[in-house]
């Protein structure tokens, strides 16, 4: 009797039902756009430095050179990246992705 009792111990039944339903759920997700947004960097500037910017100024960023870009899905960061040439425009390559329980936490 013990044996039984400790076999049945960790046995799940699936349960289509709801792998079906969860599965059209996923469907409805995979049409929703998003917008993808590519930060090579940041600055803070006072608005006197703003309003005295013009064409030719440079502003100098808190990245250095060669440093993966931030890649944001709808404003969460989702993986880190590098540019690349497509053609004629730009590209970027998913050099990191960031972990699902991450980007969850950051919403």
């Amino acid at each position: 009797m013990a044996e039984d009792t400790e076999a049945d111990v960790g046995t799940e039944e699936k349960h289509p039902d709801s792998e079906r339903i969860s599965m059209d759920n996923m469907r409805l997700l995979e049409n929703i756009d998003v917008v993808l947004t590519v930060e090579v960097g940041s600055a803070e500037i006072k608005i006197r430095d703003l309003l005295r910017l013009n064409e030719g100024s440079v502003i100098e960023l808190d990245r250095l050179a060669g440093d993966p870009l931030d890649i944001l899905a709808n404003g969460t960061m989702i993986a880190k990246g590098e540019v690349v040439m497509v053609g004629e425009r730009f590209g970027v390559r998913f050099s990191e992705i960031v972990a699902p329980e991450d980007r969850v936490d950051s919403v």
